[in-house]
């Protein structure tokens, strides 16, 4: 990931790697990985993020081809 510091300023850049950061779940990851998770919690985490990316891609479908 990579932000341009322009005229010095680097308190917008580090708005802009935060904001970055953010959109690209950087911030998440590093939360989520500061403690062990155990094998089972894992499968249940994925398990669940799967499904709802199920949900989303069916109501965009659903917006699109109306079915």
């Amino acid at each position: 990931m990579q932000v341009f510091v322009r005229d010095n300023d680097v308190n917008s850049a580090l708005r802009v790697l935060k904001k970055k950061m953010q959109r690209d779940g950087t911030f998440r990851e590093m939360k989520r990985r500061r403690a062990y998770e155990k094998p089972s919690e894992r499968r249940v985490r994925e398990k669940t993020q799967a499904v709802r990316r199920h949900r989303k891609a069916m109501r965009k479908r659903l917006e699109r081809e109306g079915y």
